[in-house]
This record gives structure tokens, sequence and C-alpha cells, in this order.
């Protein structure tokens, strides 16, 4: 008959004591507490690996940071992996690594990505307009952003001044290319969908400004006047 092991209890954890040697208190399911000679108790996880087979430990938190009954939720979704043949360390580590990749790709580095495309495909004069609008308009609030934390509240209050001081051709193109930027995420694969695709509906459009027109009756005499002009 398979052995089986007694759950611990609160008071059995915060009461645990150290001893001349590190030993571990189970609470079944592959959790366990260690407690070191220096006092220190870390929760640790035990399993075996899906595909070698190997018993390894993996760390969950030290109490009492990480509670007994957080510690047994970890170990719940663990067991839960390694039913679907995942490793919980690969995963973690995993998990580790997207996250690490998220906050690196902000909106200023992909900004400067999108640039370096743009930059053969427009006029060095137009090239470095954008470059400015962004650099002062934009990076300021939103450069330093992960790209999964722009969103189209703060990008709208972030353009918004440059709509109070009646830019609003400065803010069309703001928003043209601040699109263009998070759709170039989206196709290279760093995102997954674009959220500021109605952003520029939150500010007024840019007046047309008519040019005067020639009525039909005044252009002989217009034509008149420049074959007669020293040119």
């Amino acid at each position: 008959m398979a052995k089986t092991t007694r759950p611990l209890t609160n008071t059995e954890v915060k009461q645990a004591k150290p001893k001349e040697k590190e030993y571990n208190l189970a609470d079944g399911n592959g959790l366990y507490l260690r407690i070191k000679p220096i006092g220190s108790k870390t929760w640790l996880f035990n399993y075996s690996r899906p595909y070698t087979k190997k018993r390894a430990n993996l760390s969950l938190g030290s109490y009492p940071h990480l509670s007994l009954a957080n510690a047994r939720k970890e170990a719940r979704l663990f067991k839960e992996l390694l039913n679907k043949n995942i490793d919980p360390k690969e995963h973690r580590l995993e998990n580790e690594k997207q996250q690490k990749e998220a906050h690196t790709l902000t909106f200023e580095f992909t900004s400067k990505k999108w640039l370096k495309l743009k930059e053969s495909k427009v006029s060095e004069v137009y090239y470095k307009k954008i470059s400015n609008r962004l650099e002062t308009y934009v990076f300021p609030k939103l450069g330093k952003l992960p790209l999964h934390k722009i969103n189209a509240v703060t990008t709208i209050e972030t353009i918004t001044p440059v709509a109070d001081q009646g830019k609003l051709e400065t803010v069309k193109k703001l928003c043209r290319w601040i699109n263009e930027i998070m759709l170039f995420a989206v196709n290279t694969g760093l995102i997954h969908s674009n959220p500021l695709s109605g952003i520029g509906k939150a500010f007024d459009a840019p007046k047309v400004v008519n040019l005067p027109t020639i009525k039909p009756g005044e252009l002989p005499e217009l034509m008149q006047r420049i074959n007669n002009a020293s040119i």
C-alpha cells in the first residue's frame, strides 16, 4: 500500500526550527518546505521531468513571503503542467524570457526599427521631420513604455497637448505615424493587434485651405500679363 503524506499545518510550518543540517518537511504532491541551519525556509516542488525522468527541485519562494496555501496552489499548477507533459522549469524559463522581451520591446525601440525601414523609402528631409516630431511629441511619454502597455487612452493623452496648440496637421501626421509603427509591430510578430487604429477620430481634422482660383474669363488677361512680363 502506497504511503500517504500527511499535509502540513500552518502551525507546523511556522514553528519549524533549524537544525545542524538542512531538512525537508513534506506536504504531499511534490511540495516540500526546506529548512536550512541559518533558519531560512524555502518551498520546493520535487518532480520527475517529463522526458528525462530525472528528479528535479523547483524553488517556489520563501516562507513566510509565500504562504502554505499559495505554495499549494503553485504545486497544483505545476502538476497540471506535468499532466500535459510540460516541464514546469522549462515553462517558467519561457515565461521569464517572454516577460523580459516584452519589457525590452519599448515603443521607442520599435519606432527606431520602423524608422530605419522608413529611411530608405522617403526623402532625407521627410525622414528627419518624422524623427524630430516623434522625439519632440511622442517619445517623452510613450518611448519607454513596453509595446503591450501602449493603449488608446495613453496615446490620446500624449497627443492632446499638440492639438491644444492648434497644430492639427501635426496631430494628423502623428496619428498616422504611430499607427504605422504599431502595424509594423503587428506584422513583425511583436504584438498581436493594434489598439490605436481609431485614435485619429479623437481629434478635430485640420481645416482645408483652398487656394484662390482664376475665373475662366480672367485667363486671357493673365496669359497676356505673363507674356508681357520680363522673366
